[in-house]
């Protein structure tokens, strides 16, 4: 498949990380759809002071890596190109599992 196949799932992650972060307001991304990054999608739970208890969450499902940058805050969800779509349907499953969905 080469460059062309690894850009295709890429985009296919990405469009599933961005739908369930999208799908409602429990999750907030601050970046405008047409600027947002394929390989790291920041987002922010609308109610922070939960941050801690997504972060325990994700990790008891061995989702980790999510906390945001020290100067940004939120999360961060790294989906370079060695992150397989399981990986990512697995942090959408908890983000929707965590919203309540």
């Amino acid at each position: 498949g080469g460059v062309a196949a690894i850009e295709a799932v890429n985009i296919e992650k990405a469009r599933l990380l961005y739908a369930a972060l999208d799908a409602d307001d429990f999750y907030v991304n601050k970046v405008a759809p047409n600027n947002r990054s394929r390989m790291n999608v920041p987002f922010f739970l609308r109610d922070e002071s939960r941050n801690t208890e997504f972060l325990a969450g994700a990790q008891a499902r061995g989702l980790l890596q999510l906390k945001g940058h020290k100067s940004v805050g939120g999360m961060r969800a790294s989906i370079y190109n060695a992150m397989p779509i399981e990986g990512v349907q697995a942090l959408v499953d908890y983000l929707n599992e965590f919203a309540g969905r």
